[in-house]
């Protein structure tokens, strides 16, 4: 589907900045979210909040909510945007399903994201893991919903068509950025990701997320919207990028609220369900109300 009615704002591309704008100095108070911490700590679970350093730590922990992360915390790439620890991964563990419908369960949850590091030493692409995790939580209660949002698993359609026939609600796949700017996605495609979701939208809701502040023109953000909508993508987060230390990728621009308002109009105008669209938004942000048609849209 395309569109000839977006009208250029244009996006900087002014020298990598570090100091934060007004809008973008969330605080974070750990002391709100002991309970959440003292949990997953007994359980020896990962949450991609914690490992990824996720801004919005405190307000989703306080209201006992979390991106549960499998299959470990190191990742087998090297993206040079994701703060998750990188290297040789452990062995599977094969108890951790059970652990993480246990944890799920003794928080009361409704509405659960699952995630992992990409897991290229794996066959599958960790594949049969999700499953067990999502097979696990719906024996529990078949009433939680549950949102895999999972790696590209090395292309292999037979793992996407297995964790398609899975018992979760939402699949999701981020296409991270712009093709141009794919050189910070190391070791993965554009072509690959989208190819994806569109083996899996016919069989699932999918979504999709993006970054912006890397450089990216607005032309490129929504010829992004329209690959993703070619695809069947149905909801889709989009969020200011925020390296994680000097060592990662720079921040380019800083890209004010009105923007992402922006940018969330033009994408439901063609034709995505849902969007969250803010300088915090982040792929797992607010996971739970994108099946709601939200009022302000």
């Amino acid at each position: 589907m395309k569109t000839n009615t977006v009208q250029k704002v244009g996006i900087s591309m002014a020298n990598p900045i570090t100091k934060k704008p007004p809008w973008l100095r969330k605080k974070i108070n750990y002391s709100t979210h002991q309970a959440m911490d003292n949990l997953l700590h007994k359980t020896k679970l990962h949450t991609v909040c914690q490992e990824a350093m996720c801004p919005n730590i405190s307000e989703c922990f306080a209201n006992r909510i979390a991106t549960f992360l499998i299959l470990g915390n190191i990742c087998t790439r090297h993206c040079t945007f994701c703060n998750i620890s990188k290297g040789k991964p452990l062995a599977v563990d094969s108890f951790e399903p059970q652990r993480v419908a246990n944890a799920i369960e003794e928080l009361g949850l409704k509405y659960v994201v699952i995630t992992s590091p990409t897991r290229d030493d794996l066959e599958d692409g960790g594949a049969e893991h999700f499953i067990k995790v999502v097979e696990a939580i719906k024996e529990m209660d078949s009433t939680i919903e549950v949102e895999i949002l999972i790696p590209d698993m090395r292309g292999d359609s037979k793992a996407w068509e297995s964790v398609a026939q899975s018992g979760a609600d939402v699949i999701a796949h981020n296409i991270e950025t712009v093709p141009r700017l794919y050189p910070i996605r190391k070791g993965a495609s554009y072509s690959r990701s989208l190819d994806l979701l569109k083996a899996i939208s016919p069989h699932k809701t999918t979504k999709s997320g993006i970054m912006l502040g890397l450089g990216e023109e607005e032309h490129e953000v929504i010829a992004v919207m329209d690959d993703l909508l070619d695809v069947g993508c149905s909801y889709l987060s989009i969020g200011q990028y925020l390296s994680p230390s000097s060592k990662h990728q720079e921040v380019v621009e800083f890209v004010e609220p009105s923007r992402f308002e922006y940018f969330k109009k033009v994408g439901l105008e063609m034709g995505f369900e849902a969007i969250q669209s803010s300088p915090y938004t982040r792929s797992s942000y607010m996971a739970d109300r994108y099946d709601i048609k939200l009022a302000e849209s």
